[in-house]
Protein backbone atom coordinates (compact mmCIF):
# COMPACT_ATOMS: atom_id res chain seq x y z
CA UNK A 1 0.00 0.00 0.00
CA UNK A 2 1.32 3.43 -0.90
CA UNK A 3 2.32 5.88 1.83
CA UNK A 4 -0.50 8.25 0.89
CA UNK A 5 -3.56 6.10 0.30
CA UNK A 6 -6.82 7.12 -1.28
CA UNK A 7 -9.19 7.22 1.70
CA UNK A 8 -12.95 6.88 1.96
CA UNK A 9 -15.11 7.62 5.00
CA UNK A 10 -18.49 5.90 4.80
CA UNK A 11 -21.12 7.36 7.09
CA UNK A 12 -19.25 10.66 7.10
CA UNK A 13 -22.19 12.73 8.38
CA UNK A 14 -22.88 10.55 11.45
CA UNK A 15 -21.55 10.93 14.98
CA UNK A 16 -18.72 8.40 14.55
CA UNK A 17 -18.09 9.41 10.93
CA UNK A 18 -17.56 12.99 11.98
CA UNK A 19 -15.21 11.82 14.70
CA UNK A 20 -13.31 9.75 12.10
CA UNK A 21 -12.55 13.03 10.33
CA UNK A 22 -11.62 14.82 13.54
CA UNK A 23 -9.20 12.07 14.56
CA UNK A 24 -7.71 11.80 11.06
CA UNK A 25 -7.00 15.54 11.18
CA UNK A 26 -5.59 15.49 14.70
CA UNK A 27 -3.27 12.57 13.92
CA UNK A 28 -2.27 14.07 10.55
CA UNK A 29 -3.16 10.86 8.73
CA UNK A 30 -1.60 10.94 5.24
CA UNK A 31 -3.83 10.58 2.19
CA UNK A 32 -3.81 11.32 -1.52
CA UNK A 33 -7.54 11.63 -2.14
CA UNK A 34 -10.46 11.71 0.29
CA UNK A 35 -13.97 10.56 -0.53
CA UNK A 36 -16.86 11.19 1.86
CA UNK A 37 -19.89 8.91 1.51
CA UNK A 38 -23.26 8.66 3.21
CA UNK A 39 -26.87 7.70 2.57
CA UNK A 40 -28.99 9.38 -0.08
CA UNK A 41 -30.54 11.50 2.68
CA UNK A 42 -27.18 13.07 3.55
CA UNK A 43 -25.66 13.12 0.07
CA UNK A 44 -25.01 16.58 -1.30
CA UNK A 45 -24.01 18.11 2.00
CA UNK A 46 -20.57 19.66 2.32
CA UNK A 47 -17.88 19.05 4.93
CA UNK A 48 -14.72 21.07 5.47
CA UNK A 49 -11.65 18.97 6.22
CA UNK A 50 -8.12 20.36 6.56
CA UNK A 51 -9.26 23.60 5.00
CA UNK A 52 -10.78 21.98 1.93
CA UNK A 53 -14.48 21.55 1.21
CA UNK A 54 -15.70 18.09 0.26
CA UNK A 55 -19.04 17.11 -1.21
CA UNK A 56 -20.65 14.10 0.45
CA UNK A 57 -21.59 11.57 -2.20
CA UNK A 58 -24.27 8.90 -2.01
CA UNK A 59 -22.99 5.43 -1.22
CA UNK A 60 -23.88 3.13 -4.14
CA UNK A 61 -22.69 -0.12 -5.70
CA UNK A 62 -20.41 1.97 -7.90
CA UNK A 63 -18.82 4.13 -5.19
CA UNK A 64 -15.72 1.95 -5.18
CA UNK A 65 -15.24 1.82 -8.93
CA UNK A 66 -12.77 4.63 -8.30
CA UNK A 67 -9.46 3.72 -6.60
CA UNK A 68 -9.85 3.54 -2.81
CA UNK A 69 -7.13 1.99 -0.65
CA UNK A 70 -8.67 2.28 2.84
CA UNK A 71 -12.35 2.69 3.65
CA UNK A 72 -13.47 3.56 7.16
CA UNK A 73 -17.07 2.40 7.60
CA UNK A 74 -19.53 3.57 10.25
CA UNK A 75 -22.89 3.31 8.58
CA UNK A 76 -24.61 0.41 10.33
CA UNK A 77 -24.49 -3.35 10.01
CA UNK A 78 -26.84 -3.71 7.05
CA UNK A 79 -24.95 -1.13 5.01
CA UNK A 80 -21.66 -2.78 5.86
CA UNK A 81 -22.88 -6.25 4.96
CA UNK A 82 -23.84 -4.98 1.52
CA UNK A 83 -21.06 -2.55 0.68
CA UNK A 84 -17.94 -3.81 2.51
CA UNK A 85 -17.52 -6.81 0.16
CA UNK A 86 -17.96 -4.50 -2.83
CA UNK A 87 -15.25 -2.19 -1.53
CA UNK A 88 -12.93 -5.10 -0.75
CA UNK A 89 -13.50 -6.70 -4.16
CA UNK A 90 -12.43 -3.42 -5.75
CA UNK A 91 -9.16 -3.33 -3.81
CA UNK A 92 -9.97 -1.35 -0.67
CA UNK A 93 -9.23 -2.52 2.85
CA UNK A 94 -12.37 -1.87 4.89
CA UNK A 95 -12.14 -1.02 8.60
CA UNK A 96 -15.71 -1.54 9.74
CA UNK A 97 -17.19 -0.13 12.93
CA UNK A 98 -20.45 -2.11 12.86
CA UNK A 99 -21.11 -5.53 14.36
CA UNK A 100 -21.57 -7.10 10.92
CA UNK A 101 -18.17 -8.80 10.61
CA UNK A 102 -16.82 -9.04 14.16
CA UNK A 103 -17.46 -12.72 14.71
CA UNK A 104 -16.70 -13.81 11.14
CA UNK A 105 -13.85 -16.31 11.39
CA UNK A 106 -12.24 -14.82 8.27
CA UNK A 107 -12.25 -11.23 9.56
CA UNK A 108 -9.68 -9.97 12.09
CA UNK A 109 -11.15 -8.26 15.16
CA UNK A 110 -8.52 -5.77 16.22
CA UNK A 111 -7.51 -3.49 19.07
CA UNK A 112 -4.08 -2.19 18.00
CA UNK A 113 -2.63 -2.18 21.54
CA UNK A 114 -3.75 -5.79 22.00
CA UNK A 115 -3.53 -7.86 18.80
CA UNK A 116 -1.98 -5.78 15.99
CA UNK A 117 -0.58 -8.90 14.34
CA UNK A 118 -4.08 -9.85 13.25
CA UNK A 119 -4.22 -6.88 10.87
CA UNK A 120 -1.92 -8.53 8.33
CA UNK A 121 -4.29 -11.53 8.11
CA UNK A 122 -7.12 -9.51 6.61
CA UNK A 123 -8.88 -10.54 3.42
CA UNK A 124 -10.17 -7.08 2.64
CA UNK A 125 -12.16 -6.42 5.82
CA UNK A 126 -11.02 -5.67 9.38
CA UNK A 127 -13.58 -5.34 12.17
CA UNK A 128 -13.54 -2.70 14.89
CA UNK A 129 -14.73 -4.30 18.15
CA UNK A 130 -17.66 -3.15 20.22
CA UNK A 131 -16.90 0.10 22.08
CA UNK A 132 -17.24 -1.45 25.54
CA UNK A 133 -15.02 -4.38 24.54
CA UNK A 134 -12.23 -2.18 23.18
CA UNK A 135 -11.48 -0.38 26.44
CA UNK A 136 -11.77 -3.61 28.44
CA UNK A 137 -9.25 -5.34 26.17
CA UNK A 138 -6.70 -2.55 26.52
CA UNK A 139 -6.90 -2.97 30.30
CA UNK A 140 -6.99 -6.78 30.39
CA UNK A 141 -4.30 -7.67 27.84
CA UNK A 142 -1.31 -6.85 30.11
CA UNK A 143 -2.86 -8.94 32.89
CA UNK A 144 -3.62 -11.80 30.53
CA UNK A 145 -0.04 -11.86 29.24
CA UNK A 146 1.54 -11.78 32.71
CA UNK A 147 -0.85 -13.79 34.89
CA UNK A 148 -3.39 -15.49 32.65
CA UNK A 149 -7.11 -14.93 33.15
CA UNK A 150 -9.54 -17.51 34.50
CA UNK A 151 -12.76 -15.46 34.71
CA UNK A 152 -14.05 -11.95 33.95
CA UNK A 153 -17.21 -10.26 35.22
CA UNK A 154 -18.14 -7.10 33.32
CA UNK A 155 -20.57 -4.49 34.67
CA UNK A 156 -20.79 -1.52 32.33
CA UNK A 157 -22.17 2.00 32.68
CA UNK A 158 -22.49 3.15 29.08
CA UNK A 159 -23.12 6.67 27.83
CA UNK A 160 -25.99 7.68 25.58
CA UNK A 161 -23.65 8.68 22.73
CA UNK A 162 -23.25 4.94 22.18
CA UNK A 163 -26.74 5.11 20.69
CA UNK A 164 -25.76 8.01 18.44
CA UNK A 165 -27.34 11.42 18.10
CA UNK A 166 -30.80 10.14 19.05
CA UNK A 167 -29.47 8.90 22.39
CA UNK A 168 -27.90 12.28 23.10
CA UNK A 169 -31.17 13.99 22.22
CA UNK A 170 -33.18 11.69 24.50
CA UNK A 171 -30.96 12.62 27.44
CA UNK A 172 -30.75 16.34 26.71
CA UNK A 173 -34.51 16.62 26.28
CA UNK A 174 -35.17 14.40 29.27
CA UNK A 175 -33.09 16.66 31.49
CA UNK A 176 -35.42 19.48 30.42
CA UNK A 177 -38.40 17.40 31.52
CA UNK A 178 -39.33 16.28 28.01
CA UNK A 179 -39.01 12.49 27.82
CA UNK A 180 -38.86 11.63 24.11
CA UNK A 181 -38.16 7.88 24.44
CA UNK A 182 -36.91 7.78 20.86
CA UNK A 183 -33.68 5.90 21.56
CA UNK A 184 -34.78 3.91 24.61
CA UNK A 185 -37.94 2.19 25.86
CA UNK A 186 -37.86 4.23 29.08
CA UNK A 187 -36.68 7.73 30.00
CA UNK A 188 -32.90 7.82 30.30
CA UNK A 189 -32.78 11.02 32.38
CA UNK A 190 -32.72 9.97 36.02
CA UNK A 191 -32.55 6.27 35.12
CA UNK A 192 -30.10 3.44 34.62
CA UNK A 193 -31.38 1.03 31.99
CA UNK A 194 -30.05 -2.56 32.20
CA UNK A 195 -30.94 -3.00 28.55
CA UNK A 196 -28.54 -2.35 25.67
CA UNK A 197 -29.55 -3.82 22.31
CA UNK A 198 -32.13 -6.61 22.12
CA UNK A 199 -32.74 -9.37 24.64
CA UNK A 200 -31.79 -12.89 23.53
CA UNK A 201 -33.30 -16.27 24.42
CA UNK A 202 -30.62 -16.87 27.06
CA UNK A 203 -31.67 -13.76 29.01
CA UNK A 204 -28.61 -11.76 28.04
CA UNK A 205 -28.74 -8.76 25.74
CA UNK A 206 -26.95 -8.73 22.42
CA UNK A 207 -24.52 -6.14 23.82
CA UNK A 208 -23.62 -8.45 26.69
CA UNK A 209 -23.00 -11.36 24.35
CA UNK A 210 -20.88 -9.11 22.13
CA UNK A 211 -18.56 -8.45 25.07
CA UNK A 212 -18.38 -12.14 25.95
CA UNK A 213 -17.74 -13.39 22.42
CA UNK A 214 -15.38 -10.59 21.42
CA UNK A 215 -13.26 -11.08 24.55
CA UNK A 216 -12.71 -14.69 23.54
CA UNK A 217 -11.86 -13.81 19.95
CA UNK A 218 -9.52 -10.89 20.65
CA UNK A 219 -7.56 -12.70 23.37
CA UNK A 220 -7.70 -15.92 21.37
CA UNK A 221 -8.80 -17.91 24.41
CA UNK A 222 -12.23 -19.53 24.64
CA UNK A 223 -11.43 -21.07 28.02
CA UNK A 224 -11.87 -17.76 29.86
CA UNK A 225 -15.19 -17.69 31.72
CA UNK A 226 -16.87 -14.37 30.91
CA UNK A 227 -20.17 -12.83 31.98
CA UNK A 228 -21.54 -9.33 31.52
CA UNK A 229 -24.29 -6.93 32.53
CA UNK A 230 -24.43 -3.81 30.36
CA UNK A 231 -26.28 -0.71 31.53
CA UNK A 232 -27.15 2.57 29.78
CA UNK A 233 -26.67 5.55 32.09
CA UNK A 234 -27.52 9.28 31.79
CA UNK A 235 -24.01 10.35 30.75
CA UNK A 236 -23.28 12.00 27.40
CA UNK A 237 -19.83 10.64 26.59
CA UNK A 238 -17.50 7.89 27.86
CA UNK A 239 -18.29 4.38 29.01
CA UNK A 240 -17.35 3.31 32.54
CA UNK A 241 -16.80 -0.34 33.46
CA UNK A 242 -16.37 -2.28 36.65
CA UNK A 243 -14.26 -5.29 35.70
CA UNK A 244 -13.76 -8.12 38.17
CA UNK A 245 -10.96 -10.44 37.12
CA UNK A 246 -9.89 -13.81 38.48
CA UNK A 247 -6.30 -14.39 37.41
CA UNK A 248 -4.63 -17.75 36.88
CA UNK A 249 -1.51 -16.85 38.86
CA UNK A 250 -0.84 -14.99 42.12
CA UNK A 251 0.08 -11.32 41.88
CA UNK A 252 1.47 -8.50 43.93
CA UNK A 253 -0.82 -5.50 43.74
CA UNK A 254 1.91 -2.92 43.19
CA UNK A 255 3.45 -5.02 40.42
CA UNK A 256 0.05 -5.31 38.75
CA UNK A 257 -0.53 -1.56 39.05
CA UNK A 258 2.91 -0.85 37.55
CA UNK A 259 2.20 -3.30 34.74
CA UNK A 260 -0.96 -1.41 33.83
CA UNK A 261 0.76 1.97 34.07
CA UNK A 262 3.44 0.84 31.63
CA UNK A 263 1.02 -0.67 29.10
CA UNK A 264 0.31 1.14 25.81
CA UNK A 265 -2.82 3.25 25.75
CA UNK A 266 -3.44 3.15 29.51
CA UNK A 267 -3.38 5.97 32.02
CA UNK A 268 -3.62 4.87 35.66
CA UNK A 269 -5.63 7.26 37.83
CA UNK A 270 -5.70 5.62 41.23
CA UNK A 271 -5.32 7.69 44.37
CA UNK A 272 -8.54 7.28 46.38
CA UNK A 273 -7.10 9.30 49.29
CA UNK A 274 -7.19 12.33 46.98
CA UNK A 275 -10.51 11.28 45.37
CA UNK A 276 -8.64 10.47 42.16
CA UNK A 277 -10.13 7.77 39.95
CA UNK A 278 -11.25 7.63 36.31
CA UNK A 279 -14.23 9.82 35.49
CA UNK A 280 -16.39 9.91 32.37
CA UNK A 281 -16.15 13.68 31.99
CA UNK A 282 -12.36 13.61 32.28
CA UNK A 283 -12.07 10.84 29.67
CA UNK A 284 -14.35 12.56 27.15
CA UNK A 285 -12.39 13.81 24.17
CA UNK A 286 -9.37 11.68 25.04
CA UNK A 287 -7.96 8.59 23.30
CA UNK A 288 -6.48 6.83 26.33
CA UNK A 289 -8.09 4.16 28.50
CA UNK A 290 -8.15 5.25 32.14
CA UNK A 291 -7.83 2.62 34.89
CA UNK A 292 -8.28 3.05 38.63
CA UNK A 293 -9.84 1.61 41.80
CA UNK A 294 -7.24 -1.15 41.41
CA UNK A 295 -7.73 -3.41 44.40
CA UNK A 296 -7.57 -7.04 45.38
CA UNK A 297 -10.81 -9.03 45.40
CA UNK A 298 -10.60 -10.97 48.64
CA UNK A 299 -13.61 -13.14 47.80
CA UNK A 300 -11.71 -15.29 45.28
CA UNK A 301 -8.16 -16.49 44.88
CA UNK A 302 -6.08 -14.20 42.64
CA UNK A 303 -8.94 -11.74 42.18
CA UNK A 304 -8.63 -8.07 41.26
CA UNK A 305 -11.12 -5.25 40.65
CA UNK A 306 -10.63 -2.51 38.06
CA UNK A 307 -12.59 0.63 37.14
CA UNK A 308 -12.04 1.35 33.44
CA UNK A 309 -13.22 4.48 31.60
CA UNK A 310 -12.79 5.64 28.00
CA UNK A 311 -14.44 7.87 25.43
CA UNK A 312 -16.67 5.46 23.51
CA UNK A 313 -16.85 7.57 20.36
CA UNK A 314 -13.09 8.09 20.15
CA UNK A 315 -11.15 5.09 21.49
CA UNK A 316 -14.31 2.99 21.44
CA UNK A 317 -14.88 3.66 17.74
CA UNK A 318 -13.16 6.31 15.62
CA UNK A 319 -9.68 6.39 17.13
CA UNK A 320 -9.39 2.61 17.22
CA UNK A 321 -10.32 2.45 13.53
CA UNK A 322 -7.82 5.16 12.59
CA UNK A 323 -5.12 3.36 14.61
CA UNK A 324 -5.86 0.24 12.56
CA UNK A 325 -5.50 2.28 9.37
CA UNK A 326 -2.16 3.63 10.63
CA UNK A 327 -0.97 0.08 11.26
CA UNK A 328 -2.03 -0.87 7.75
CA UNK A 329 0.31 1.78 6.38
CA UNK A 330 3.15 0.39 8.51
CA UNK A 331 2.85 -3.28 7.63
CA UNK A 332 1.59 -3.40 4.07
Amino acid sequence: MKNKPNLAVVGATGLVGGTFLKVLEERNFPYERLYLMASAKSAGSKIVFRGNEYLVEELTEHSFDKPVDIALFSAGGGTSEKFSPIAAKNGAVVVDNSSAWRMDANVPLVVPEVNPGEIAKHKGIIANPNCSTIQAMVALKPLYDRYGIKRVVYSTYQSVSGTGLKGIRDLEEGLKGNDLNIAYPHPIAGNCLPHIDVFLDNGYTKEEMKMINETHKILGDDKIAVTATTVRVPVLYSHSESINVELEKPFELEELRALLAAAPGIVVVDDPAKNEYPLARAAAGRDEVFVGRIRRDFSVENGVNLWVVADNIRKGAATNAVQIAEKLLEIL
